[in-house]
C-alpha cells in the first residue's frame, strides 16, 4: 500500500517469468532471466557542483555503490574509477553531491525504510552516518546547494516516531540545530530559495491546511483549507519569495500549475493546465531564476516549455537521440554541464553528458549493454470501457513476432493504489513478453493523473469497482481475441498483490493462477500495522478504503483472507519479513488460511527484505521461482 508521502524535497526513488523451451533448446530470441534483473552496469550519473568530478552507481559485491571519476579540462570523464562506498548488505538507494569534496547518500537496513543520511569524503572514502538514530527515518528538505557548502535541512522523526521535525544539519560534523518543532500534524515543509522554512502543510487525514510566513522569524498563518478529495501541492517559491508555485486542483477537476500569493493563498495565474490529465511537475533554473518546463503524463511523459534556452537544449538533445524520453539527471552550479538519461519502452537507459558551451553530447554509459533491444517488445497504449462506462487507460505488450491472438496473458495491476503505470522500459514486462506472454497493465479508477472525479470514483471500492476495472480488462482482451481465456494469470505487488488475491477469491473462474507479491490480505490488520509516521493519514485511509468499525461488513466482504474457500487457482506468495508498509502477517494469514484448507501455496519469505526485494540474489531467486510456477500453470 502506498499512502500520500510527506511533501518535502526528498532524496529519492513486480515480477513474473515463464519458459517455453523445447527439449534443451531455448528459442532464438530468448534472453537469460538474470539479464533482465541484474544490477545496471553503471547508472545515475551526477556531475559535481563545480564540474570537477562525475559520480555514478556501479555494482560491487552485488550491491549498488558509488564511484567517482575526474573530469578533464574538456569536461569529460578521464582516469581511473575510484570506489568511495563499500556497502555489502543493502543497496545505496539515493545519493547526491553536497560539494565537490562530499557526497551524501541514503540507505535503510534490511528493508525497514528507516533511511539514514550518510556523508562520504571523495578524497579518502571516509564516511559518517549523519543520522545514527535508532528506528528513525530521515528525509532531505533542502540541500541548500547555493547557500551553504556544508549545511542541509532535514526532517526526521527521532523525537516522535509519528511526526517529523526540521533540523539544520552540518554534513561535516554531524551537528544538528532544531529549526522547527512539529506541533503535531505537520506532514510537509517547504523552504524558499534562501533556505528559510516558509510553508507548512498540516493534515489530520481528512482536512489539509496550508500555512505560510514571511520569514522564519514570523508565525505561520493559515492561507488555505480543503478536504482530502482535493489537492494543493506547494512546489517552490519564486526567487524573490513573493510567489509560491504549486500544483492544484482546487475548484477544478485536473491539477494545474498555478502561481499563488503566499500571503493570501489566492491564485494569481494559471501557468499551465491540460484538458485530459493532471499537471504535477515544474522545473526551475536557480541560476537564471526562471521557470523552465511543466511535466505531465498522457500515455507518456510530455513537457510544456516556458523558457527558450531550456527548450532549445531539449530539442538539440532530441535531434541526436531520436524519439525517446529525455530527462535531466543532474547539472553543475553554472547550469552548463548536464547528465542526461535517455530511455524508451525497449531501452532501459543510456546516460549522456551534454555540454552547453560546446553543444556536444557525449556517451557516458548504456546501463544494460547486454540487452539486445531487437529481442524486446513494443509497449503500446490501449484503452477500454469499464462496465459502468469509464475509460480505462493502460498498456499492452505483446511478445515479439506474436500473432497477438489466443495467447497466454499476465494481468499486472499496479501498486498504490493511488499511483499509475507509465509507458517505458519495464524489466518484468519485457521478461514476460520475451517468454511468450502478453502483459496487460491498466490504470484502474483511483490511479493518479486522471483528475479528481476519477480519483473519487475509487472511494471504498477495493475489491469492488476497482477490481471490476481489472476484470473488465481481461474480458476486453478475450473479446479482442488476444487472450486465451484458459491461460490468464494475475500478478501484482502491494495493492497489486491485494488485487491478485481479490481476483482469485472474487472471480475464481477468471484466472488460471496468481502471484501475490507483498500484498494485503486482511484490510483490518493492514490498517492496524502501518508505520507510526503514517498515522496522520489513517483517517484518510478510512475514508478511501473503509472504517474498520463503521464499515466492518464492507471490509470483511473485500478482504480476501475471509474468502479463501472460494480460491481454487494455484497461488505463489512472496514477502519481505521487514516490510513496514504491508506487514509480514498479511502474507502469513493468507498462506496459513489456504494451507489449513489443504490448499498448497508456494511461499517465499526473505528475512533481509522489506516492501519489495532489493538485493540482487533475492530478485534472481524470486523470478526463477516465478518462472517455474507460471510455466506449470500456464503451459
Amino acid at each position: 500500500m502506498v499512502v500520500k508521502k510527506i511533501t518535502v524535497i526528498a532524496l529519492l526513488m513486480s515480477f513474473l517469468t515463464c519458459s517455453f523451451t523445447v527439449a534443451n533448446e531455448a528459442p532464438a530470441n530468448q534472453i537469460p532471466l538474470r539479464d533482465f534483473f541484474k544490477n545496471a552496469e553503471q547508472t545515475d550519473f551526477q556531475v559535481s557542483p563545480n564540474a570537477k568530478y562525475m559520480a555514478f552507481i556501479k555494482p560491487w559485491q552485488q550491491r549498488r555503490n558509488i564511484f567517482v571519476q575526474q573530469l578533464s579540462a574538456e569536461r569529460l570523464p578521464e582516469g581511473e574509477l575510484r570506489q568511495i562506498t563499500f556497502v555489502t548488505d543493502r543497496d545505496i538507494s539515493g545519493y547526491g553531491w553536497k560539494n565537490d569534496n562530499t557526497i551524501l547518500y541514503s540507505r535503510d537496513f534490511g528493508g525497514d525504510e528507516n533511511y539514514h543520511l550518510f556523508a562520504v569524503n571523495v578524497a579518502d572514502a571516509k564516511e559518517k552516518d549523519l543520522t545514527p538514530f535508532k528506528n528513525t527515518k530521515v528525509m532531505l528538505v533542502d540541500d541548500l546547494d547555493r547557500i551553504s557548502d556544508t549545511d542541509v535541512i532535514i526532517a526526521t522523526n527521532q523525537r516522535n516516531p509519528e511526526i517529523f521535525d526540521a533540523y539544520r544539519l552540518n554534513t561535516q560534523t554531524g551537528a544538528t540545530e532544531l529549526i522547527f518543532e512539529n506541533p503535531g500534524k505537520i506532514e510537509g515543509m517547504v523552504t524558499d530559495q534562501e533556505g528559510k522554512l516558509r510553508a507548512a502543510i498540516e493534515s489530520d487525514g481528512l482536512i489539509t491546511k496550508i500555512y505560510t510566513r514571511k520569514s522564519d522569524k514570523d508565525e505561520f498563518k493559515k492561507i488555505l483549507e480543503f478536504n482530502f478529495e482535493n489537492d494543493f501541492s506547494p512546489l517552490f517559491f519564486s526567487a524573490d519569495g513573493k510567489y509560491l508555485y504549486a500544483s492544484s486542483n482546487l475548484k477544478r477537476d485536473k491539477s494545474a500549475i498555478v502561481k499563488v500569493d503566499p500571503q493570501t493563498g489566492k491564485e494569481i495565474e494559471v501557468i499551465f493546465t491540460h484538458p485530459e490529465v493532471d499537471v504535477g511537475g515544474l522545473g526551475y533554473s536557480k541560476k537564471r531564476k526562471v521557470i523552465t518546463a511543466a511535466s505531465y503524463v498522457t500515455w507518456k511523459i510530455n513537457y510544456k516549455f516556458f523558457d527558450k534556452l531550456s527548450k532549445q537544449r531539449y530539442e538539440k538533445i532530441k535531434q541526436q537521440v531520436g524519439n525517446k524520453d529525455i530527462s535531466i539527471n543532474s547539472y553543475n552550479l553554472d547550469e552548463d554541464l548536464f547528465t542526461v538519461a535517455v530511455s524508451d519502452d525497449k531501452t532501459p537507459g543510456i546516460f549522456y553528458l551534454y555540454d552547453d558551451k560546446t553543444d556536444k553530447l557525449s556517451l557516458l554509459a548504456n546501463t544494460r549493454p547486454w540487452l539486445d533491444i531487437n529481442k524486446l517488445a513494443d509497449m503500446k497504449p490501449v484503452q477500454y470501457k469499464s462496465r459502468d462506462g469509464l475509460t480505462i487507460h493502460g498498456y499492452l505488450t505483446l511478445p515479439l513476432n506474436s500473432s497477438g491472438k489466443n495467447i497466454p496473458v499476465i494481468v499486472n495491476p499496479h501498486g498504490g493504489p493511488h499511483a499509475r503505470d507509465v509507458w517505458g522500459y519495464d524489466p518484468e514486462v519485457q521478461f514476460l513478453a520475451n517468454r511468450g506472454y502478453a502483459v496487460l497493465q491498466m490504470n484502474f479508477r483511483g490511479s493518479t493523473g486522471y483528475g479528481k472525479d476519477f480519483f473519487k470514483k475509487s472511494f471504498k471500492q477495493w475489491g469492488r469497482k476497482m477490481q471490476d476495472d481489472i476484470t473488465d480488462g481481461v474480458h476486453w482482451l478475450v473479446k479482442q481475441g488476444i487472450a486465451n481465456p484458459k491461460k490468464v494469470a494475475i500478478y501484482g505487488g502491494s495493492y497489486g498483490g491485494y488485487a491478485t488475491l481479490a481476483g482469485l477469491a472474487f472471480t475464481p473462474d477468471l484466472y488460471a493462477c496468481g502471484v501475490d507479491y507483498v500484498g494485503v490480505s486482511n484490510i483490518f490488520t493492514m490498517l492496524q500495522t502501518i508505520p507510526p509516521y503514517w498515522k496522520l493519514w489513517l483517517m484518510r485511509e478510512y475514508a478511501l478504503i473503509g472504517d474498520p468499525v463503521k464499515d466492518k461488513a464492507l471490509l470483511e466482504a473485500v478482504s480476501p483472507v475471509f474468502h479463501v474457500d472460494k480460491i481454487k487457482a494455484p497461488l505463489f506468495v512472496a514477502q519481505g519479513a521487514k516490510d513496514p508498509r504491508v506487514n509480514v502477517e498479511e502474507s502469513n494469514q493468507i498462506v496459513n488460511a489456504l494451507r489449513k484448507r489443504g490448499v498448497e501455496v508456494e511461499y517465499m519469505l526473505k528475512e533481509d527484505e522489506g516492501h519489495g526485494f532489493r538485493n540482487e540474489e533475492n530478485k534472481f531467486e524470486f523470478y526463477e521461482a516465478m518462472e517455474r510456477f507460471l510455466h506449470k500453470c500456464l503451459a
